[in-house]
């Protein structure tokens, strides 16, 4: 990991010393900069998604954080004693900073697991669907007749569009909390 001052890092992040920072924090797992200002902190986390095309999490707990919340792919805000500006500019809340693991470790996981099952799902519902049209037109002769009505379009697209997703969202764990979380490599 890397530990870097709010002094430390204006200088750094000068046109003539970024790609030597960046370079340096590419290697490290971790970067952690205490008594940055607002400022430096959105401009370090825009720095790193943009320059080394990286996904970012900003987690803050304050008014001071909100505008590297707001920068970050994904801002985790935490309430407590410096009041919920963080929490109403972020993308999860947290009451708790160690409820961060959990956040990440085990949501984290099976929300990437429900996206990309959902988006095979719809991929496939829409290839079954287009393919029945597809064959259709040779039974009719290319004339463009419509194989179904209307209202059994609608029906067919709000039963396996809506509620689908519904049951699998709520439903769908594929492995157990306890076990996401003993083991973080499963994210």
């Amino acid at each position: 990991g890397l530990v870097i001052d709010g002094r430390a890092l204006e200088h750094l992040l000068h046109d003539s010393l970024q790609n030597t920072f960046l370079e340096l924090t590419g290697k490290c797992r971790a970067v952690v900069c205490c008594r940055a200002t607002p400022l430096q902190k959105s401009v370090l986390v825009r720095l790193v998604r943009n320059k080394l095309k990286a996904t970012t999490l900003a987690v803050g707990d304050g008014a001071n954080d909100v505008s590297m919340i707001q920068v970050a792919d994904t801002g985790v805000g935490i309430s407590g004693q410096e009041g919920m500006q963080a929490v109403m500019a972020s993308d999860f809340a947290v009451s708790q900073f160690r409820h961060l693991r959990k956040l990440l470790l085990v949501h984290g996981h099976w929300c990437y697991t429900r996206l990309t099952n959902m988006v095979l799902y719809y991929f496939y519902k829409n290839v079954a669907y287009v393919n029945l049209l597809f064959w259709y037109q040779f039974f009719c002769g290319f004339s463009g007749t419509s194989m179904t009505d209307y209202w059994i379009l609608i029906l067919f697209n709000l039963l396996f569009t809506s509620v689908p997703p519904i049951i699998y969202g709520v439903l769908d764990k594929d492995a157990p909390a306890e076990l996401l979380m003993q083991l973080p490599q499963l994210y």
